[in-house]
């Protein structure tokens, strides 16, 4: 079970907003790469049938979802959630004009919202910023409704492989985060309470000439290093000239390429019996509860 980190890739989640508050006003002149990965989850909600109440973009960031949203479920209330209050400001000046908006300040693994509030959960590329991806899906689950729909896409294992391996190359302190292979997601998935469970992935790769604009971008998008593990001085120039020289060894074309893994998945949740609900303990329901209401319903 993914449980909260007490490691050093233990995040930070007050760094985690400060960064994302300070990159909210220019986060969509930077941010391509996840434009693309959310336009194309957007795609997807093309092959479901649904007629909802209650939208939740989860992580919603500047909100470049809203508006697709909207126009995907005319007759819903949209509701907009995001830990960084700056993204949820730029998350208002995007917002459909015609529509009523929800925003909602908070953490995916504490969500300020009812029980049984949303039919639909969508949420790109936000799920990597948790500490207990656990806690998270059961959550995201406590908020929709049965029969309700989550559609996510986040990070696996090789985001920023090069990254990564220079940087273990140039010191021994973590600077990159953890991210959660497809298949224990699938599982998670599973344990939280979703069926009908369909994952999917695919690999970006992003180009540049030089590796200080690939650590400009990164910073400009609020995807700084909050690792508990993270060095807390100026990293000496001594370790990053054995950073660079270890990220040379990836040039390709006269190109240094940042690998992105992008990890999709659909999943439904199902409707119970009347009086029966989950029990906080990973996913699992209570056999009891159940047999009472079945006793109920004769």
């Amino acid at each position: 079970m993914m449980t909260e980190q007490n490691d050093e890739f233990r995040l930070d989640m007050h760094a985690v907003r400060r960064a994302f508050d300070r990159a909210a006003r220019d986060y969509d002149a930077h941010s391509p790469l996840q434009k693309e990965v959310r336009n194309r989850l957007l795609e997807k909600l093309e092959l479901v049938t649904l007629e909802p109440r209650d939208v939740l973009d989860a992580g919603c960031g500047t909100g470049g979802a809203l508006k697709p949203l909207a126009k995907r479920f005319p007759g819903a209330t949209l509701h907009a959630l995001d830990i960084a209050p700056a993204m949820l400001a730029e998350a208002r000046r995007h917002k459909p004009w015609f529509r009523k908006l929800n925003l909602v300040e908070g953490a995916l693994e504490d969500i300020p919202m009812p029980d049984d509030s949303v039919d639909v959960v969508f949420s790109s590329l936000a799920l990597q910023w948790v500490n207990d991806f656990d806690r998270a899906l059961r959550e995201l689950r406590r908020v929709l409704r049965g029969g309700g729909l989550l559609l996510f896409s986040t990070f696996g294992p090789d985001t920023l492989k090069e990254l990564r391996a220079a940087w273990a190359a140039a010191d021994d302190r973590t600077h990159v985060n953890r991210f959660i292979d497809l298949h224990d997601i699938g599982d998670a998935l599973v344990r939280a309470g979703f069926a009908e469970v369909v994952m999917d992935m695919e690999h970006f790769t992003l180009t540049y000439p030089e590796l200080r604009s690939l650590l400009r971008d990164l910073k400009r998008i609020g995807a700084h290093n909050a690792n508990a593990g993270r060095e807390r001085s100026l990293t000496g120039k001594e370790t990053f000239r054995r950073f660079e020289q270890a990220y040379e060894q990836f040039r390709e074309d006269g190109l240094l390429p940042a690998t992105y893994e992008v990890v999709y998945g659909i999943a439904w949740l199902p409707e119970l019996p009347p009086g029966v609900r989950y029990v906080d303990d990973g996913g699992t329901l209570s056999v009891e509860s159940l047999r009472r209401s079945l006793r109920e319903r004769k």
